[in-house]
C-alpha cells in the first residue's frame, strides 16, 4: 500500500542543463577535447539511417539496443567500449580518426595563466612527520 506525498513535500525534479549533441565532450577545465562524428562518417559511406547501421553492426557481431544506437547516432556518447569502437570502424571501413575528431585548439594550455592560483605557487618538498609527535629514524 503506497501513499502519494503532497506536492509540497515532494523533492523537485533535477534536470541537467541541456546541450546540443554537436557541442562535443568537455574536459575538467571546460575545454572541448573530442567531437563524435558517427553520422557524417556513416553518411560518407552511404549509411543514412541508424537502423541500417544497427543491422550492419549486428552482422559483425555487435548487437546494440535501439536506445544505445539512438544515443550513438544522434548524440555525444559519454563512453564507448574500445571493442565496440573497433567494430564500428570495421563496418564503416574507416580509421578511428574519422569517428573521434580531436579539437585540441579548444583545450586550455598551461602557461596561458589558465592555471588556478594554487598550481602557480612554488612546489615545496613534502617532509614526512609522525602524528604522535615522535621523530622519525635517521635516513
Amino acid at each position: 500500500m503506497s501513499r502519494e506525498l503532497p506536492a509540497t513535500l515532494r523533492a523537485p525534479a533535477i534536470r541537467s542543463p541541456s546541450r546540443s549533441p554537436s557541442e562535443g565532450r568537455t574536459n575538467r577545465n571546460g575545454g572541448i577535447t573530442v567531437r563524435w562524428n558517427l553520422r557524417l562518417a556513416a553518411a560518407n559511406r552511404g549509411i543514412w539511417k541508424a537502423s541500417e547501421m544497427q543491422h550492419l553492426l549486428a552482422e559483425h557481431g555487435l548487437v546494440i539496443s535501439a536506445g544505445k544506437m539512438s544515443g550513438l547516432w544522434s548524440g555525444q556518447p559519454a563512453s564507448i567500449k574500445l571493442d565496440d569502437l573497433d567494430v564500428i570502424c570495421v563496418v564503416l571501413g574507416c580509421p578511428i580518426g574519422d569517428l573521434l575528431i580531436p579539437e585540441s585548439d579548444k583545450v586550455a594550455r598551461p602557461g596561458n595563466g589558465d592555471l588556478p592560483a594554487v598550481a602557480q605557487t612554488a612546489i615545496r618538498p613534502v617532509i614526512p612527520r609522525r602524528r604522535d609527535g615522535r621523530s622519525l629514524p635517521p635516513v
